[in-house]
């Protein structure tokens, strides 16, 4: 769906929000997509009309269940971390219930037009981003980090050429994985129903704090093991083992963050067989100790363990 005449616009937007973001990259000059970073909000209700700019939410933290109506469509699910939803331009939307803390980027239909002349061929022909509830991309989740961080460091000559660089990587994205036209390679599988997967993470942030098999996410999805597998990789990016882990760890940062628990009741909170597990697996991922990620971070002291 085009953008209309008269949507309402990057700048405007802001007049039909509940909320004020407690991030943005507005006022710093820089071209290309906007951020603004929201924290959660539990009763949330936005009815916004159609917008001249495509509108990507990407769950930083936390989870809520939310109602998204958007193309005629009622969509009801839990959006949790690590998700995002796609609104093109030309949609006007309702969005109500638990909103998580959210990045959300807003990137300008010229940029994903020059993206489209950059690549050529059928995207140049004829593209259109499609509308999304509910999907988890690797990718958007690296965009959405690394211009978040970009927010939070000193000024520097070098920034506005980084997020120049970033937004068009994020349009090229856009047509590629977004675009009905431009059609997967013959051969190649589309990857799981978008309603599966949501299933599929549902469970898994619902079951975080103990062991999860190939074979019950693979029932959830109405497949073979086998075969969910290399869906859920065409999808994520990611085997669905380390999605999983990628989800204990997530949560055990939160739980880090907190200060409320000892690194061994952490560990077990999120899954790990004992606090050796977890200590391993948290440092061959972050690089660092869990104690020392509290530690660097400036978070508050863990409390110890009862003896």
């Amino acid at each position: 769906m085009d953008a209309q005449q008269g949507a309402i616009s990057i700048d405007q937007i802001g007049h039909y929000l509940p909320d004020r973001p407690a991030k943005t990259t507005r006022g710093r000059g820089w071209d290309g997509v906007t951020l603004d970073y929201h924290t959660a909000a539990p009763h949330y209700m936005a009815a916004t009309p159609a917008r001249d700019h495509h509108l990507i939410c990407y769950c930083a933290s936390g989870r809520g269940r939310v109602v998204q109506r958007r193309g005629g469509t009622v969509h009801d699910s839990v959006i949790a971390a690590g998700s995002s939803l796609l609104t093109p331009a030309g949609y006007d939307s309702i969005f109500e219930g638990q909103a998580p803390s959210s990045v959300r980027l807003r990137v300008p239909t010229q940029l994903v037009e020059r993206g489209a002349e950059e690549i050529g061929g059928r995207a140049q022909a004829t593209h259109e981003i499609v509308n999304v509830f509910s999907v988890c991309d690797p990718a958007i989740e690296c965009f959405s980090k690394l211009l978040l961080a970009e927010i939070d460091r000193p000024e520097h000559p070098a920034q506005a050429l980084i997020v120049e660089s970033l937004s068009c990587a994020l349009a090229a994205h856009l047509l590629r994985r977004y675009n009905p036209y431009d059609l997967p390679p013959p051969g190649r599988m589309p990857g799981l129903d978008p309603r599966v997967l949501a299933r599929v993470v549902d469970f898994i942030e619902d079951n975080i704090s103990r062991s999860i098999g190939l074979a019950e996410l693979a029932e959830r999805s109405g497949v073979s093991r086998f075969h969910f597998a290399r869906l859920f990789r065409l999808s994520t990016g990611l085997s669905p083992i380390a999605y999983v882990e990628r989800c204990r760890l997530r949560h055990a940062q939160e739980l880090l963050r907190k200060g409320r628990l000892p690194i061994a009741e952490i560990a077990l909170a999120v899954g790990f067989s004992d606090q050796s597990e977890f200590t391993r697996r948290f440092h061959r991922h972050m690089g660092t100790t869990p104690a020392a990620f509290v530690r660097d971070n400036g978070l508050p002291r863990l409390p110890r363990r009862p003896r």
